[in-house]
């Protein structure tokens, strides 16, 4: 190495740390014999790597809503995951960039009796945001508030197999489960941690453990957050302030970020999409990981009750089309499988639930069900092309004969008035990262969340056998004996794997982005920084 490439090496490690300017480096780097856009080139990506501190995040959020809590049992969009999960909160575990759970509020986890039981050891260093040391008393109370009489919580069905939780001391937490759960962990980094008080949980006050600490909460409008500087990561929570913006309309989320009012915008509008490439100062992101768009069918209420008429629907719409023309191609079919193609023991489940014409008009007359109108509530609130993939369908199923009448909801409180509510709806998943996981919290028969209130035998003794089974290869034929079982029988239409396309500003950094939730699985004012 030459004496000019020694110094070049040296100068792109101090101008990282912000102690090099521009200049000086480019003029080592033509010296050392590279062009000056191969040395402009390298000075942006070796002071974008190398994290710093300070500035105001402003993020751009869709979905919240006037009815929004700061009870985690009630945080069920982007708005409350990111704003008081994410930015606020920490769990015993969370999801790495490749899937993977590794320890959060947890030194380390271990499992025993074939996965029955689990210990998780704390963090010694942790404090919440009053000063008080997180204790496994604390983690005890947050695991029970999921779980108590009343609670609308969807951990609730997740952590019906918890037998018992207690604390070993001040520093462990030992959980008892009814049969062996090897996924166990996921589903602690879903738990946010709060201080245990007489009776229960202080979730009201918002003191957390977070990288940021709790200055405003307007539920469906906004939250704003200050540096925690006792944070027990001292590698992550780069900003000074967070402040995250409920804007529920596309438009004017685009706008804020076209005229600087938030940095970070999620769920971009794919039809302006273009525009937005063309200004320099932008950057378009696009995370592929588990959510899917859903169309989905209570099947417990007439006509959707009848397996014909529900087969008769899914065969109604042209998919490919629907992708192409509204998400111009950013995602992957579905095919009413709710488990995403990258998680572990997904299939394809046969046969796929393509438009067909003459299928739809043999299960109709089967049902009896020919001269049926359907009525489906959508609203871009479910999710950014909802409104245009219904009204597509609706030409597709004319044309097949079946009767699809589409009523548009207005944005605001759709997940309070229409969500769980009326019988045939558009809806969003994130996903899960795990067949356990998704199918526990969206399919078991008691779920919180089961929407569609499918409730199939064989696919809720599958759900208990495959949990506790350690045999991969027997497990994974109980996942794809289920993954078909949803897509022959169940009352979801998964329209299309989405991908997760957002823009920011160029100011943004960071490192690999995680797909478990949307916006770095919702932490990204924790791991992302101002270069």
């Amino acid at each position: 190495m030459t004496e000019f490439e020694l110094k070049l090496q040296s100068a792109a490690r101090l101008a990282a740390k912000g102690k090099v300017s521009r200049r000086d480096f480019v003029q080592l780097a033509l010296a050392a014999g590279l062009t000056a856009t191969a040395a402009n080139a390298m000075f942006v990506r070796v002071t974008r790597a190398e994290p710093k501190r300070g500035g105001t995040l402003k993020i751009g959020i869709s979905d919240g809503s006037a009815a929004d809590s700061m009870d985690p049992s009630l945080y069920v969009n982007p708005f409350t995951g990111t704003a008081l999960q994410g930015t606020l909160s920490n769990s015993l575990t969370e999801i790495d960039s490749k899937g993977n759970v590794v320890p959060d509020l947890a030194d380390s986890f271990e499992p025993s009796d074939g996965a029955k039981m689990w210990v998780f050891k704390l963090r010694t260093r942790a404090t919440f945001h009053n000063g008080k040391t997180v204790t496994a008393d604390d983690v005890v109370a947050s695991v029970r508030h999921h779980t108590v009489e009343g609670t609308k919580s969807a951990m609730k069905s997740l952590l019906a197999t918890v037998k018992n939780v207690v604390a070993d001391g001040a520093e462990t937490v030992v959980v008892e489960l009814d049969g062996g759960n090897a996924d166990f962990p996921y589903i602690m980094s879903d738990i946010a941690v709060m201080p245990a008080k007489e009776g229960g949980v202080d979730w009201e006050s918002g003191i957390r453990t977070g990288p940021y600490m709790l200055e405003k909460f307007e539920p469906g409008v906004i939250a704003t957050f200050n540096k925690n500087p006792n944070y027990f990561k001292s590698d992550r929570g780069w900003f000074d302030r967070v402040e995250c913006l409920a804007i529920n309309d596309v438009t004017a989320r685009t706008n804020a970020l076209n005229t600087g009012e938030v940095h970070y915008m999620d769920r971009c509008d794919l039809k302006t999409l273009d525009i937005l490439k063309q200004n320099p100062d932008l950057v378009i992101s696009e995370t592929t990981g588990y959510g899917h768009y859903v169309f989905v069918m209570n099947v417990q209420k007439a006509p959707f009750d009848n397996p014909d008429v529900r087969n008769a629907l899914k065969y109604s719409l042209n998919r490919d089309e629907i992708v192409q023309k509204v998400f111009l191609g950013h995602g992957a079919i579905g095919n009413d499988n709710p488990i995403a193609p990258t998680v572990k023991f997904a299939i394809a489940p046969q046969p796929k639930h393509v438009y067909d014409l003459d299928m739809v008009k043999s299960f109709l007359k089967k049902a009896g069900a020919e001269n049926t109108q359907f009525h489906l509530s959508v609203a871009d609130a479910a999710f950014a092309g909802a409104t245009d993939s219904a009204l597509l369908w609706q030409e597709h199923a004319r044309a097949a004969g079946l009767n699809l009448n589409v009523i548009r909801e207005p944005d605001d409180g759709y997940w309070n008035n229409v969500w769980l509510t009326k019988p045939f709806f558009a809806s969003y998943w994130a996903g899960r990262p795990t067949c356990d996981w998704m199918f526990t919290t969206a399919y078991a028969a008691e779920a919180a969340w089961n929407e569609t209130l499918w409730k199939n035998p064989r696919f809720n003794e599958l759900l208990v056998a495959a949990r506790s089974e350690t045999d991969d290869a027997k497990r994974a034929g109980m996942y794809a004996e289920m993954q078909q079982l949803v897509h022959d029988d169940g009352g979801l239409v998964n329209l299309v794997f989405n991908s997760y396309v957002d823009a920011h500003t160029k100011a943004l950094a960071h490192g690999e982005v995680a797909a478990n939730w949307p916006m770095d699985g919702t932490k990204i004012a924790e791991r992302w920084w101002f270069a």
